[in-house]
């Protein structure tokens, strides 16, 4: 086999979409905040997949209910489309990103969409094997559905981020590209 064969296919998910997998060369990626990407897969099958969600809230003029009902819908897309691909729901196991607290003083919703997301896979009986929620900055995941690895970085807040991308522009000349497509600045 040649090297374009083994090439990892990266599939980016925004908020409001799900994928599905049993290609053992694809890796679901997101960029998460105050949003939740839920990770879940069936092992014995070797499908898995991801979703990336938030919750509406208040602040979209939906009550609780409503907002939940929303949440509810986007975890049972993922959960049937795991059962299309031949996924039994007693196998199933997740890992749950994200919720970040994104805006001090505003409510927290990434407290809230985490908590909707474990109670989610409670009522439902899926085993809950973990994860990394909350704290105050975004995170970049990816995550291989047949193997059910998942692997995040944090991404730092903007202002942060800012202040330390102008420091480095003052002490840094060489700007090399990595293998994974992110710039690196030293």
């Amino acid at each position: 086999m040649s090297q374009v064969e083994h090439a990892p296919h990266r599939i980016n998910l925004v908020q409001g979409e799900f994928r599905v997998s049993d290609d053992p060369r694809v890796v679901l990626t997101t960029l998460l905040g105050s949003c939740v990407g839920a990770c879940i897969r069936d092992p014995v099958r070797g499908v898995g997949g991801m979703n990336h969600f938030l919750l509406p809230g208040v602040e979209a003029g939906l009550d609780a209910k409503d907002s939940e009902r929303q949440g509810v819908h986007l975890m049972e897309l993922l959960v049937n489309g795991l059962m299309r691909q031949g996924a039994q729901r007693d196998r199933l196991e997740a890992k749950i990103f994200g919720g970040a607290r994104m805006m001090r003083g505003l409510s927290d919703i990434g407290k809230k969409n985490t908590e909707f997301a474990i109670k989610f896979l409670k009522y439902e009986g899926i085993r809950f094997l973990g994860g990394d929620n909350g704290g105050e900055q975004g995170r970049r995941l990816q995550f291989w559905p047949v193997s059910g690895r998942a692997r995040q970085s944090y991404i730092s807040s903007g202002v942060e981020s800012a202040n330390r991308a102008s420091a480095k522009r003052a002490t840094t000349a060489v700007v090399e590209k990595s293998s994974a497509g992110e710039i690196d600045l030293f």
